[in-house]
């Protein structure tokens, strides 16, 4: 399964506010780091602060920062807010299904047994989990951590 651009800045928004807990981030900020269109990111942040997980201040100074302490967002949740469709076949959605082997066929039991799996996994993770330096049982299977000074823009 793959995310969408949107969740994966979504998650990458959260993460980068969550390495820096002192100060307030910038669309800019990230924008530059990130190598993403700063509307992009705006509606990105709008959508965040709607859900209550960002703070934000418009206007000279402004920015945003976490409302929540990242132990208190959890990763499911945001992915499940973010993305738009988890049909990983055309038989998950009825109102569409054309395929002539629905009946016998239980392979989307198999794609929606290991969709489950996934978002059991990611329901067991925090943004606290995901920005560690140390790794836990959750996160120590990542080949790579990055701290906000090793997030540069790629040529």
């Amino acid at each position: 399964m793959r995310l969408t651009d949107y969740t994966d800045y979504t998650l990458r928004v959260l993460m980068f506010c969550a390495l820096n807990p002192d100060r307030s981030v910038t669309i800019a900020e990230l924008a530059e780091s990130h190598a993403v269109s700063k509307n992009h990111l705006m509606k990105i942040v709008n959508d965040l602060a709607r859900q209550g997980l960002l703070q934000t201040k418009r206007g000279r100074g402004g920015g945003f920062r976490l409302l929540k302490n990242p132990e208190d967002i959890n990763i499911g949740a945001v992915v499940r807010q973010t993305e738009t469709d988890f049909r990983m076949v055309e038989c998950f959605d009825a109102s569409i299904n054309t395929c002539i082997l629905t009946s016998q066929c239980q392979l989307k039991h198999v794609f929606n047994s290991a969709l489950k799996s996934y978002m059991a996994e990611l329901d067991k993770v925090t943004l606290a989990d995901v920005t560690r330096t140390t790794p836990t049982p959750q996160t120590q299977n990542t080949t790579q951590t990055f701290r906000v000074q090793d997030i540069k823009r790629r040529s």
